[in-house]
């Protein structure tokens, strides 16, 4: 952009000194080089900080499906990238376990209630005793509170989908055991209610970002094309930023610069909801400092908009 308005400001000057306007002398000789300096020093350099660009990121979060209840999967209708919604079945596993533990639980129930009923009638009577009485109580209590298990196990066979989305990379049969171990996940599931957008910032350059100001961006994914925003927040920590309990003394590490991660929201939601996770981008956030340069950073992200069309990087 600069060499642009440095080629604009030769051809003006060949202009003036052709029809004779200004005299050619040392200082219109040396002017190039005077606008090329207070464009570099006076705009383009500020605009990194008034306007500062950074690599997109479209992320959605990502649910590692664990069913709550081991078993053999005896049904699996759900097909990957196929859009699901909330309460949607994603396998079963077989009930009949489950279903003969409830079932033996509610006869002990009712087994247990009679033996409440006949020691509270003894009891009444002068013929039983009143431990006897809370012994069976108790019986009874803790037989409901074991069919109130048992019945969630049993309604956890159904493992459906815990928001809108959709499996990828669906290899889980039917015939295959699953288990309840929080380290071994049968399906991603990735929820679509929510898209991330993450924007890196050069440290530098990240000096008077805030929330609520406006960002443009243009995706690979769409070319062509420039979306509005808004700043939702700046995450705060960065990996190497982060400590973690140990029981090691601090061992020294190299310091990396890593860039500063800005999520925005885009205006149109709809939009959003078509990204696919992963696609790239770049994005341009406007703030109050150096507004003049506001207007090149426009034209940048529009002339990287049209190169998408082309360009794969």
């Amino acid at each position: 952009m600069i060499v642009v308005l440095l080629n604009v400001y030769l051809v003006i000057l060949f202009c003036l000194v052709k029809f004779c306007i200004v005299r050619f002398n040392l200082f219109w000789k040396i002017s190039p080089v005077i606008v090329f300096l207070l464009l570099l020093i006076g705009l383009f350099i500020p605009m990194n900080w008034g306007a500062p660009q950074g690599a997109a990121l479209v992320v959605r979060n990502s649910v590692a499906i664990v069913p709550d209840v081991a078993g053999e999967v005896v049904d699996v209708p759900v097909k990957a990238n196929t859009p699901l919604k909330a309460g949607d079945v994603l396998f079963r596993i077989d009930p009949v376990p489950y279903q003969a533990k409830l079932d033996a639980l509610a006869a002990q129930l009712e087994l247990a209630k009679l033996r409440l009923s006949e020691t509270t009638r003894l009891r009444t009577t002068g013929a039983g005793r009143g431990f006897d009485v809370e012994q069976a109580q108790a019986e009874a209590d803790q037989l409901a509170a074991e069919i109130t298990e048992a019945k969630w196990n049993l309604d956890k066979t159904v493992v459906r989908a815990p928001a809108d989305g959709y499996v990828t990379n669906v290899a889980l049969r039917t015939g295959a055991r699953v288990s309840s171990l929080p380290l071994s996940p049968v399906m991603a599931f990735i929820d679509t209610s929510e898209t991330i957008i993450g924007v890196e910032v050069p440290q530098i350059d990240a000096r008077y970002l805030e929330p609520g100001q406006m960002a443009e961006i243009t995706f690979k994914f769409m070319p062509g094309k420039v979306y509005t925003g808004k700043v939702e927040s700046i995450l705060q920590a960065v990996s190497t930023g982060q400590t973690q309990t140990s029981g090691s003394a601090v061992t020294s590490k190299a310091i990396q610069n890593l860039p500063l991660v800005v999520r925005i929201k885009l205006d149109d939601d709809s939009i959003a909801g078509r990204l696919p996770a992963g696609s790239t981008g770049t994005a341009a956030i406007y703030t109050s400092h150096v507004e003049a340069a506001h207007v090149i950073r426009k034209v940048l992200l529009r002339q990287i908009a049209i190169t998408n069309y082309i360009n794969p990087f």
